[in-house]
């Protein structure tokens, strides 16, 4: 066997290997706005959850499997709301529906830009983490263009 053949293998193998987070696809996921903010995404959130693979059409995860923050773009906007909050950022401003089940999840989706990205942080995230990392996504969000702003 030559030593092309050996590298390729052990990259397949390690490939093989990784964690993948099972992310359930958006509505709108094959809109072509999703695929711009999909390249645009940063590799880490928060200082130290690296991204991984998902399953799923323009999804993306940080973390590891059980304690990943996960992004799904292409789901349905909301309507306004009086959780709607701005947050600014060196790469934009992004306005955010930010809404808490009864079981600590947290879950932020975009106001004002259509298809929506919605970003979903479970306690196994949040209790080492602060949610400020949204901030870390304006760049990417804001290739879906703004047209309406928190009330």
């Amino acid at each position: 066997m030559t030593p092309a053949f050996l590298a390729v293998s052990a990259v397949a193998t390690l490939a093989a290997c990784a964690p993948t987070i099972g992310v359930e696809v958006a509505p709108d996921a094959a809109d072509p706005k999703c695929a711009e903010v999909m390249l645009a995404l940063p590799d880490v959130l928060g200082g130290d959850l690296q991204k991984i693979q998902t399953t799923s059409q323009a999804t993306a995860a940080w973390g590891e499997p059980g304690a990943a923050v996960t992004l799904r773009c292409g789901v349905t906007p909301p309507g306004p709301s009086t959780d709607c909050q701005r947050v600014e950022s060196a790469g934009g401003t992004v306005d955010w529906i930010v809404a808490t089940d009864g079981e600590g999840t947290w879950h932020f989706t975009t106001y004002g830009r259509e298809p929506a990205v919605e970003v979903v942080a479970p306690p196994a995230v949040t209790v080492d983490h602060s949610t400020a990392f949204v901030a870390d996504l304006a760049q990417a969000v804001s290739h879906v263009e703004q047209t309406q702003h928190c009330g």
